[in-house]
């Protein structure tokens, strides 16, 4: 009943349906304290993150109630033998919802607790979380073959697939160095098997279907998009969302990733559409509010509807305690790929926000946000005693966020973005005052109107743009990203053509020749999604 709720957008009563009996029973404790860090991830307010964490320590305690105590010859037997001991499946589903709990635990400390210390604590937690999922799996396999099937079998099933399968995706996304640290703590993960217990979990009749397959479309429709080669298996999200869409017609989550895949589809217009009738459906999370900002502020960016984007821009830097500075950055950026006159009227001053950038910035672990870390070294133009104005800055985060691979569907926007990459390319050309940022200027314009010329398939013209930025290294002196980040690009270029041994060659020199650049991380996450890929695309032709 509260799971119903929740998804008609009738959050406060899907709180207040659970919150009696989170002392007494395991399952309102874990969804009680799921939507305490769901709220307490979105809003970042003090307040609620104290809140979601009592409530996912009394949670705890709930779910420890009712495991399975082991004596100490039973355990000290199961070290030896590595036996699976009989427990009910009442301790199951405790065992479950214990990991689920710790899971979240782990996840909030990371955002709750900013030291260097809370990130480890936040680590161990999500390692005893997954060892629990693991303990869940082992129970899974031995007693799905002595009983039949029962209902709340089935629940618990369901749970272990959503459990392993989200560690083991998740933890596919890293780049092989950090994988192998993982390893070494206890962590494995396979996305082939994380996806198959994903939509094994969202196929089957459960509480956790519906989890499982939310897990599942911000693996396609996001994770795979920003930290892949911008492309999401958007044909098999819309296959999972289609029941719930039927289901939940105006939930508002609904409603929200069929606008995302609208957009991934270059049909900007229906995506615009669809993120207002999320905004519409609800006003209770407003934060929800802002995920759909954050989207049509990208919408209207692609189509250089640079008045509107500003407008969603703004909005989150009025209600958004997310990233203060990086939405302060894109309204300063979008500011300034607007016509003088109408920038006026907005009453902003862009040096002004710029200016403000870095006092904005968080950190996480004693560590910067990588984006933000961008966003204020380029910024930082802006803060030198002779400015230096920024060249076409909203289209060079609209490539952070892998928006040419989303605005390359529609062939005419992209020219349109070629035709404001061509005018900033004369006007560096032509300045009769040079800044000594010039060639870096320009080898950025020469990368983006590289990535246009490709997605435009204009391949020999995309190749010449980046061999200029790779030709010019030496010359150089503040953006050291453009180099490794034109040098993947290239290898794309050469997969597109059909070389895949020449593009495995550049893609993996971007990786093993270039350190200590601007938002290296991301750059290495879509190496590592960029390589996985060709190199399955050449073993499937092979056979």
């Amino acid at each position: 009943m509260a799971l119903n709720l929740f998804l008609h957008n009738k959050f406060f009563e899907a709180v207040e349906l659970l919150k009696p009996w989170r002392k007494d029973s395991m399952y309102h404790a874990m969804g009680y304290s799921s939507i305490m860090t769901m709220q307490a991830g979105m809003t970042f307010a003090p307040k609620d993150l104290e809140t979601a964490t009592a409530a996912l320590e009394e949670a705890l305690v709930t779910c420890q109630r009712f495991r399975r105590k082991a004596t100490f010859v039973e355990a000290v037997s199961n070290i030896i033998s590595r036996r699976v001991e009989q427990v009910t499946e009442e301790e199951m589903h405790a065992e479950l919802c214990y990991a689920e709990v710790l899971l979240l635990r782990g996840a909030l400390t990371f955002i709750g607790d900013e030291s260097v210390i809370g990130f480890i604590k936040g680590g161990m937690k999500m390692r005893a979380s997954y060892q629990a999922f693991k303990y869940c799996q082992e129970l899974l396999n031995t007693y799905k073959t002595l009983t039949e099937e029962s209902d709340t079998f089935r629940n618990f099933a369901g749970g272990v697939n959503m459990g392993i399968g989200s560690f083991n995706l998740m933890l596919s996304l890293f780049p092989a160095r950090v994988l192998r640290l993982l390893e070494f703590l206890g962590f494995a993960g396979n996305r082939e098997m994380g996806l198959s217990q994903l939509r094994e979990g969202a196929t089957r009749s459960s509480l956790r279907s519906i989890l499982s397959t939310l897990t599942l479309l911000m693996f396609h429709l996001y994770t795979s998009v920003i930290l892949g080669t911008g492309e999401g298996n958007v044909a098999e999200a819309e296959t999972l969302l289609a029941p719930y869409v039927d289901q939940f017609p105006n939930g508002a989550l609904m409603l929200f990733y069929t606008a995302r895949i609208a957009m991934l589809k270059g049909n900007f217009e229906l995506a615009q559409q669809k993120f207002a009738e999320c905004i519409a459906a609800q006003q209770e999370w407003y934060q929800i509010h802002h995920l759909c900002y954050w989207e049509l502020m990208w919408s209207h960016s692609f189509q250089q509807n640079w008045l509107e984007a500003y407008h969603y821009a703004d909005l989150l830097c009025k209600e958004s305690k997310w990233s203060q500075a990086i939405y302060v950055f894109q309204k300063a950026s979008i500011l300034t790929m607007m016509a003088d006159e109408e920038a006026m009227k907005t009453g902003e001053q862009v040096e002004n926000l710029f200016r403000q950038v870095e006092g904005l910035r968080l950190k996480f672990a004693g560590k910067s946000v990588p984006t933000e870390k961008f966003a204020a070294q380029k910024a930082k133009r802006y803060s030198d005693p002779d400015p230096s104005k920024l060249v076409i800055p909203a289209l060079e985060m609209m490539y952070m966020w892998n928006g040419f691979a989303i605005v390359g569907k529609r062939p005419e926007l992209t020219e349109n973005i070629l035709n404001t990459i061509l005018k900033a390319e004369d006007q560096l050309a032509n300045d009769p005052n040079p800044s000594a940022y010039l060639t870096d200027d320009q080898c950025l314009v020469q990368m983006l109107k590289g990535l246009c010329l490709r997605h435009l398939g204009c391949l020999l013209d995309a190749e010449s743009c980046f061999t200029y930025v790779i030709l010019n290294e030496k010359n150089i002196k503040y953006d050291a990203y453009l180099v490794p980040f034109v040098t993947y690009e290239l290898g794309l270029l050469y997969n597109q053509q059909g070389d895949a041994k020449k593009a495995i060659t550049y893609i993996e020199n971007a990786k093993l020749n270039y350190k200590d650049y601007s938002m290296e991380s991301r750059l290495h996450f879509r190496i590592h999604a960029a390589l996985s890929s060709i190199r399955n695309s050449v073993k499937s032709t092979m056979e």
